[in-house]
């Protein structure tokens, strides 16, 4: 099959649902999809912010995008938001399933294991693995209906595959706060890895791809005692930045990975590598 290689990342005519929009990662793949010729579905918790910034990517990038509010662990709204987008675009070929949550409570989320609370772990996997499930579902029904295939892909962590150094948390704040990295929040990120893998596997007659994007520490308001701990544990010697997740989700959202699926990209600077 002969092709254009730089035209094999192009994205144009092509629609992308992408949760979490707003987040730190999200904001940027929202931009890179839009840079590359994408319609983008820039989908998060409050709408009328979700709107402003599809109505940036429309006015900076000249594609079409359009804002939905959406709670992904709520199924109707879940639904809701999928038939959303496709009345708008006309079809989804592209889902960054993004959304992640770290609690309504940051101190009930960052609690001692030991003191954990069943209610507090059941609202983060709430978003974090039953959101991914109630999301990837809805655009793998869609993707199948439209019957031209797709491409998944499927936001980790890097605590995902690997157990945190919890020393690195010693002294270490966010936000003004002592931070940790909890078990619920491994525990999911390891259950989207699983997922990814199924539904490889699972919705590969139907030509839809569907793989996993794992990155490392993305730097986002950490103290500079965490950030001098973590980097010292990664081989490239730095905290990532999060227009760095990027280029790997445009490659596994386009052509240029067609022959790609089951896949964990892991942008870690080598972290895992130790």
């Amino acid at each position: 099959m002969n092709q254009s290689f730089k035209g094999s990342f192009d994205l144009t005519g092509k629609t992308a649902i992408v949760t979490g929009a707003l987040g730190i990662i999200g904001r940027r793949v929202c931009v890179g999809f839009a840079e590359f010729g994408a319609n983008v579905m820039v989908v998060d918790l409050e709408e009328s912010a979700a709107v402003e910034f599809a109505d940036h990517l429309i006015s900076t990038y000249d594609v079409k995008a359009a804002g939905i509010g959406c709670n992904v662990a709520d199924p109707a709204q879940v639904a809701c938001m999928v038939e959303r987008s496709v009345s708008i675009m006309g079809g989804i070929h592209i889902l960054h399933n993004n959304a992640a949550s770290k609690s309504s409570d940051l101190d009930q989320f960052l609690a001692p294991f030991e003191e954990y609370s069943l209610e507090q772990w059941r609202e983060v996997m709430s978003v974090n693995l039953d959101g991914m499930f109630l999301v990837a579902k809805e655009v793998g029904k869609q993707m199948i209906k439209q019957g031209e295939g797709g491409s998944i892909i499927q936001t980790a962590s890097i605590y995902g595959i690997m157990a945190p150094d919890h020393r690195i948390y010693e002294g270490s704040y966010f936000m003004d706060r002592p931070i940790t990295s909890p078990a619920v929040y491994a525990a999911s990120k390891g259950g989207v890895i699983a997922l990814s893998n199924y539904l490889s596997t699972y919705w590969s007659k139907h030509g839809i791809r569907v793989n996993t994007l794992t990155p490392g520490g993305v730097e986002s308001g950490q103290n500079e005692e965490f950030r001098q701990k973590y980097s010292a544990r990664v081989p490239l010697g730095r905290m990532a930045e999060a227009d760095e997740m990027v280029g790997a989700v445009l490659y596994l959202a386009s052509d240029a990975s067609r022959y790609v699926t089951g896949h964990n990209i892991i942008v870690d600077g080598g972290l895992h590598v130790w």
